[in-house]
């Protein structure tokens, strides 16, 4: 019995473990198959893929990132089918160019750009022959060569020694300037260094000219409009050439006798200038003046107008009689003063006159004798006429007097 227990037990144990074999080998096998799920596919077209193939290496920036799975046929191009691993990030806009190392030699298939940041290439994605290139075989080369030596040749441009005498005639002129040419080129050299450092204000210059350009097209009736006008005034001033000529010969004249007179009354300019410095110093100075001037001036004019009669031709004015009277006989001097004030206006009055008069009003307004107003001696006043106590007679009440000139007046 033990015998057969184990016997099961054994057989058992060997059925799971075929099951666990059979369980292997298919995950290697889907493992192997599968692999290519760790790799990102595109397809690129190229005109000739020379020295490329199956298992050709794929670089970024030169470091290998995948192989070269497939070239196919398409007519006029081979397309290659690219694989390269999951890590590897593409931009969108991502080349496929075949890099020749060597003249002889296998070739790669390099990307670029590198990716630097944005959107990426989708898995799949396919590259036409705009975005792939192909580097120049050695054999388009030497032909390029060959068409170039028969293009110059004796059956080409050198058929009838056209360009044997070019060389000649440059060597002629360029003999014993070789140091001219030595500096030529040196400064040439020094010019393409200056636009080079200066590459960026090169290009803002030529992106305003660009800028100026685009907006002369977007105002294209308005600069045709511009240019018929100036055609329109070019017209006229042809038609009217000789009355130009003539002017600025006119003006040509002027211009000279303006010279002369200048040249010989500079000096009297010179002062002319000087004074117009003072006065405008001076109005400068009285600035403030000036301004109230400008102001009550206008007024003033107006008042004179509204007050001038066309009629008798006097100035209407509304004195104050009873004021003025007032102030006539109680102002300093009293009346007296104001008669002496008129009779000095004749040059032929004697100042005793005054004196005169003085005497005998000063007594009745009760004024202070005044001093004498010219060289004439004072005649001497009687002393009753001076002192109305010592006469005898009344003194005059001034505040009566007025009241009653002011009381007539009304």
């Amino acid at each position: 019995m033990s015998s057969i227990s184990f016997a099961q037990r054994l057989a058992g144990a060997s059925k799971v473990l075929a099951i666990f074999v059979v369980v292997a080998l298919f995950a290697a096998v889907v493992l192997v198959f599968n692999r290519g799920s760790d790799a990102r596919t595109i397809t690129a077209d190229f005109t000739q893929t020379t020295s490329l193939y199956v298992g050709s290496e794929v670089r970024v920036l030169g470091v290998p990132v995948g192989t070269v799975t497939e070239l196919e046929p398409k007519g006029e191009f081979i397309r290659a089918t690219i694989e390269y691993d999951t890590d590897v990030k593409l931009p969108a806009d991502v080349k496929a160019v075949i890099v020749s190392p060597a003249i002889v030699g296998d070739r790669f298939v390099q990307l670029a750009p590198a990716y630097s940041g944005g959107q990426t290439v989708a898995d799949n994605a396919h590259l036409d022959t705009d975005r792939t290139a192909v580097p120049v075989e050695l054999d388009q080369i030497y032909e390029s060569i060959d068409d170039l030596s028969i293009a110059l040749g004796p059956d080409g441009a050198n058929a009838d020694g056209a360009l044997s005498d070019l060389v000649t005639n440059t060597a002629d002129q360029l003999e014993g300037q070789g140091a001219q040419l030595n500096e030529t080129l040196k400064n040439f050299g020094q010019f393409t260094t200056t636009l080079s450092d200066n590459s960026d204000e090169l290009f803002a210059g030529v992106r305003q000219v660009e800028d100026f350009v685009s907006m002369l097209e977007e105002n294209d009736a308005t600069v045709r409009a511009f240019n018929d006008n100036t055609a329109a005034v070019a017209d006229v001033l042809e038609a009217e050439r000789d009355d130009l000529a003539a002017t600025l010969s006119t003006l040509s004249t002027a211009l000279t006798s303006v010279e002369s007179l200048v040249s010989e009354n500079r000096t009297s300019l010179r002062n002319n200038v000087t004074n117009l410095k003072s006065l405008t110093e001076v109005l400068a100075a009285r600035e403030t003046e000036l301004g109230d001037f400008a102001v009550t001036a206008p007024t003033v004019l107006s008042n004179v107008t509204l007050a001038y009669n066309p009629i008798y031709g006097t100035l209407d004015t509304h004195a104050d009689l009873p004021g003025t009277v007032l102030n006539l006989l109680t102002g300093p001097g009293g009346p007296a003063r104001a008669i002496c004030s008129l009779l000095s206006q004749s040059p032929d009055t004697p100042g005793s006159v005054c004196q005169l008069v003085t005497g005998i009003l000063d007594p009745i307004f009760g004024g202070t004798p005044l001093a004498p107003t010219t060289d004439v001696p004072m005649l001497p006043l009687d002393p009753a006429a001076t002192d109305p106590a010592a006469a005898g007679a009344p003194a005059l009440d001034l505040a009566s007097l007025v009241q009653s000139l002011t009381g007539a007046q009304q």
